[in-house]
């Protein structure tokens, strides 16, 4: 079993950044790659980022490509999303998890999940 624990978010002016962290516990992650969705009020859990078991590649979604970057610390069981030039457009619950693994050509879908952190909340505001 496997619990992931996030941390950071809050409220930020539009242009401001955040820093977000999912902290592993129970199991490591170290040998899976870990996705990052969010959920706006009214609307289906979207993808945002995709970072592979190493951390050496990265995938992201086409609305956050080039201002937010993901990132993992596997000593520390810990993965990362720092969110750059903010938009009210960004305002969501966020929420890190475990790719299911055999792994599929599809990264984007929530059912190729298996773990979810708890939650945190991103407000930007204009």
């Amino acid at each position: 079993q496997v619990q992931l624990v996030q941390s950071g978010g809050g409220s930020v002016q539009a242009g401001g950044s955040l820093r977000l962290s999912c902290a592993a516990s129970g199991r490591t992650i170290s040998g899976y790659a870990m996705g990052w969705f969010r959920q706006a009020p009214g609307k289906e859990r979207e993808f945002v980022a995709l970072i592979s078991w190493s951390g050496g590649s990265t995938y992201y979604a086409d609305s956050v490509k080039g201002r937010f970057t993901g990132s993992r610390d596997n000593a520390k069981n810990t993965v990362f999303l720092l969110m750059n030039s903010l938009k009210p457009g960004d305002t969501a619950v966020y929420y890190c998890a475990r790719r299911r693994m055999p792994y599929s050509s599809d990264y984007t879908s929530p059912g190729r999940y298996d773990y979810w952190g708890q939650g945190t909340q991103v407000t930007v505001s204009s």
